[in-house]
């Protein structure tokens, strides 16, 4: 705008000169003519004298102003959430701006109050599982007097009677059924890290080794493993009363395998059916 309005007058003055000029040149031209022309009376004609206009009066060019330049549209963006439609630059709803005194969080004692509660009651649990069978294993020895003692027969005259109980599923035992499970039928982890059941003079009767070699456990680990099978037996002699060691082991088995939930077998890996526990029993010279 200030380029055009100095461009006006410097027009405006330009045209002014150029009119004061050729005014001032047409005059001149009259002035010389007439004195060259013969007039018809002697008294000479009164000099014509050209008064220059004034600036004001002067005709000026037409100004127009510019028409205003329209409007030009935005860009429309379309925002698919809706959920995004009047948020501020700073990234806060201005329809969910919290009072002054509001807090933002809540309390810490409010934030984490459920947790530590959810967690004490599991740990608690935990914690009371983990003693009712220590109790329940210091139990069995404080019955047995200490770990079982081991008086198996010389080899020559030893004889094993044994069952199987396996994992139906693909997962196995778990260690800690195994242990709890072992541990409700009376049997302590004695000598060569497997478990055995005393009599009444302590002395064990029934044995119980893993599956899987070397057959032994440990309980700082037993918990956390899984076992495919336990092997159930019992060492006697003649001179043992053979028919009823084999009704416990029998006994034992079954209610293991109540337990755990698993499948019996007889020595061989065969199906413990019943006519194979009447096989086994008079194989031992128990009554049928």
């Amino acid at each position: 705008m200030p380029e055009l309005r100095w461009t006006l007058l410097l027009l405006g003055a330009l045209f002014i000169a150029v009119l004061a000029w050729s005014e001032r040149r047409k005059a001149r031209h009259q002035s010389a003519r007439s004195n060259h022309e013969p007039t018809i009376s002697d008294t000479p004609a009164p000099m014509r004298v050209h008064r220059e206009p004034a600036a004001h009066e002067l005709p000026l060019p037409e100004i127009r102003a510019r028409d205003p330049s329209p409007p030009q549209d935005l860009p429309v963006v379309q925002v698919d959430d809706e959920s995004l439609v009047g948020l501020r630059l700073d990234g806060r709803h201005p329809e969910k701006e919290l009072a002054p005194e509001e807090p933002l969080l809540s309390t810490p004692e409010e934030v984490v109050s459920d947790l530590p509660v959810l967690e004490a009651a599991e740990e608690a649990e935990l914690e009371a599982e983990i003693d009712e069978d220590r109790t329940v294993a210091m139990s069995a020895e404080e019955r047995v007097g200490g770990s079982p003692s081991v008086d198996w027969p010389p080899e020559e005259d030893r004889r094993i009677i044994a069952l199987r109980l396996v994992s139906v599923s693909p997962e196995r035992f778990s260690g800690r059924a195994v242990r709890t499970a072992l541990v409700a039928e009376g049997f302590v982890l004695g000598k060569f890290s497997i478990f055995h059941k005393p009599d009444a003079h302590n002395r064990a009767v029934l044995s119980v080794a893993s599956l899987s070699k070397p057959g032994m456990f440990d309980l700082e680990t037993i918990d956390s493993q899984r076992f495919s099978g336990l092997n159930l037996f019992a060492v006697v002699s003649g001179t043992q009363p053979v028919r009823e060691i084999f009704e416990q082991l029998l006994s034992c088995a079954r209610n293991l395998n109540e337990r755990l939930e698993g499948g019996l077998q007889d020595d061989r890996g065969g199906p413990l059916t019943p006519s194979r526990i009447a096989a086994l029993r008079e194989s031992v010279g128990a009554p049928p």
